[in-house]
């Protein structure tokens, strides 16, 4: 017996997949359209520059200066003790060719930001990157 023969008044047994199907692709593209709004971090002014990115191999530790002056180690708002404690601690986790990127608000005054790059230098890290915003050429 092949699919579609059953014979007049029988009842078929199979099963409707279109439903399942729709279903499935207005999932597929919600998730697609919501997916890139889902990130979160903390908001900050990035100065601009005319440099170009560097190539990163590992996920580096991004450590975030925002306008209060407010430290955060990956999301994890602290202050200079919080942070020469964490970036110890990842040094003797993780050693020192850890890569750091530093992104600080541009009204942070330089003094605080050159404070926490000499805290990133102290703990013995020697991949120290500067996040900006690309600058623009109109």
């Amino acid at each position: 017996m092949g699919m579609g023969t059953a014979k007049k008044g029988a009842v078929m047994a199979d099963i409707n997949v279109t439903p399942l199907v729709d279903v499935m692709l207005v999932l597929l593209i919600i998730f697609m359209v919501t997916a890139p709004m889902m990130t979160q971090g903390v908001n900050v002014d990035l100065p601009q520059t005319t440099a170009k990115p560097l190539k990163q191999d590992d996920k580096p530790v991004v450590i975030t200066i925002d306008p209060q002056g407010d430290i955060f180690f990956d999301q994890i708002k602290g202050d200079r003790k919080i942070l020469q404690q964490q970036l110890a601690e990842l040094a003797h986790n993780q050693g020192t060719e850890q890569p750091i990127f530093l992104r600080a608000d541009k009204q942070v005054p330089y003094g605080v930001v050159a404070q926490v790059m000499a805290d990133i230098k102290e703990a013995g890290f020697s991949k120290l990157g500067m996040v900006t915003q690309p600058e623009d050429r109109r």
